[in-house]
């Protein structure tokens, strides 16, 4: 037997294997891609930089063009390009279609005003509004890294974003744990030395001693956070060091009801292999922070364990007022929260945040406007999704999709067969069975040699049936003479049982 034949499959297999590859697109573009939303304006929403149309600098010293696509565009518009997720950004319009992206890929979603027809968009004024980092070259973090998925170890945490990197900020960076605390990444041999060292450890007598490493294998792939680095479970947003530093006073939350403990920013000048750089940011304060992040970073730790049990002791005596009042007003009335903040801290450091952090920012006529331009500190931001595909709304109303246009492809297929008209499906029953007979008698001879059906055997067969229209002809019309009798009887019978 040939060899291709290792690879055949039966209808029922190819059935099944179509259905996973239609759930597995499904689950990877849920939602409709067929509008623009720049006609929108500035949204919080997912974009996508391109790097085939707008391909990062090859050095420091050569400018490019930072340019990201809505969900929509990065589907219609750049397929079958090389794009970057950039996951969500405030304020954001689409810059498909316009003059950041080559007229080479115009946007083929919005009406072009010239032709007034749908597509061949390009030229456009982009947004003034929006703002850009590495990002969009496909770098991130502090360290400037790519961001490869299939190497990647460990979590990245996106910070809140206070300030563009106009403003010294991050703009919305996503950030490796170490980075944020100035420690030298694991490198992937270092990683994959320790996971080696941890099978070794690995009892081996015994199938449930050999199972264990498998089901733990899974977590192998999440790196461990660095020490003193808070855990996933214990905060619900970051703001930086350098958004900290470019609105200094944020700091002085710190340690306050609805924040952890500062988490410093260790400079290479502290022995920690200088692999990091700030040179955005200038702090007298810098030197002595060796000593105090280490106290801080113990005393945090302590801090975890204590207030999971009481909640009313706090680190240095710093919290008690803060503790013992959780309602943002103590015993005089008229009195701003800022006011029985303790000062802030010094030094360069992040910010994590609680889930219910925003209850206990102080919003006085003095503190408001300093929150005032950044309103994901007022309240929690909302971000722009597409409509649902039309198959998943309808899969959702009709359980299993029985409708026309909502399932699988086989699904349609046999929707739309039992609501065609009668006649007309028996035709096309009959015409398949002849054609399905005629395919039979062509492949009886392979299956009984065992020699494979090659492609050009297939072709030259279709090629022969399509000249063979009589017999599909009279199979057609013994369909329509069959059908029509058999309409007739049902007809009386349906008279037949209203009597």
């Amino acid at each position: 037997m040939s060899q291709d034949l290792g690879t055949s499959q039966t209808a029922q297999e190819f059935i099944a294997s179509q259905l996973e590859l239609e759930k597995e697109a499904k689950e990877a573009l849920p939602y409709q891609f067929d509008t623009c939303t720049k006609p929108l304006g500035p949204l919080r929403q997912a974009i996508f930089a391109c790097l085939t149309c707008n391909p990062p600098s090859a050095s420091d010293n050569e400018s490019s063009t930072p340019a990201a696509v809505c969900y929509s565009c990065s589907i219609s518009c750049h397929g079958e390009h090389e794009l970057v997720e950039l996951f969500t950004k405030r304020n954001f319009v689409c810059d498909c279609g316009t003059t950041r992206i080559p007229s080479s890929a115009p946007c083929t979603l919005r009406i072009n005003e010239s032709t007034s027809q749908k597509g061949n968009v390009t030229g456009e004024t982009p947004a003034e509004t929006n703002k850009y980092n590495h990002n969009f070259s496909g770098r991130f973090c502090g360290c400037g890294e790519p961001y490869d998925p299939e190497k990647e170890k460990g979590t990245m945490f996106q910070c809140l974003g206070l300030g563009t990197v106009e403003d010294g900020g991050c703009g919305e960076d996503w950030w490796h744990p170490e980075c944020l605390m100035g420690l030298p990444r694991p490198q992937p041999s270092e990683i994959a030395s320790k996971e080696e060292k941890e099978e070794l450890k690995q009892p081996t007598q015994g199938e449930e001693a050999t199972a264990q490493p498998v089901e733990e294998q899974e977590d192998v792939d999440e790196a461990p956070l660095p020490p003193g680095f808070p855990a996933e479970d214990d905060f619900d947003h970051l703001i930086c060091y350098k958004c900290v530093s470019s609105f200094p006073w944020i700091k002085q939350y710190a340690g306050q009801e609805g924040f952890l403990g500062p988490i410093y920013y260790k400079q290479p000048s502290e022995g920690t292999g200088g692999n990091t750089t700030i040179d955005e940011i200038t702090e007298d304060a810098a030197l002595p922070l060796s000593t105090e992040s280490k106290k801080r970073s113990a005393e945090d730790d302590a801090e975890v364990i204590t207030s999971k049990k009481t909640k009313v002791e706090s680190k240095d005596g710093v919290q008690e007022n803060v503790t013992s009042n959780p309602t943002n007003t103590t015993t005089a009335e008229d009195t701003p929260l800022h006011a029985k903040l303790p000062s802030a801290p010094s030094g360069i450091f992040s910010l994590f945040l609680k889930e219910d952090f925003r209850s206990h920012i102080c919003r006085c006529p003095s503190c408001f406007p300093n929150l005032k331009p950044h309103p994901q500190l007022l309240e929690e931001e909302e971000a722009y999704e597409p409509p649902v595909s039309e198959s998943d709304n309808q899969e959702a109303q009709n359980g299993r999709g029985g409708s026309v246009g909502s399932g699988s492809t086989y699904e349609r297929g046999e929707a739309l067969l039992s609501n065609m008209d009668r006649v007309k499906a028996i035709e096309g029953v009959m015409v398949y069975n002849h054609l399905r007979d005629k395919v039979k008698a062509f492949l009886q001879p392979f299956a009984e040699s065992g020699q494979a059906v090659g492609a050009e055997d297939i072709k030259a067969y279709f090629e022969k049936l399509r000249g063979d229209e009589e017999g599909i002809r009279l199979a057609g019309a013994g369909a329509g003479a069959g059908a029509a009798d058999e309409t007739s009887e049902a007809d009386g019978r349906r008279e037949q049982g209203g009597h």
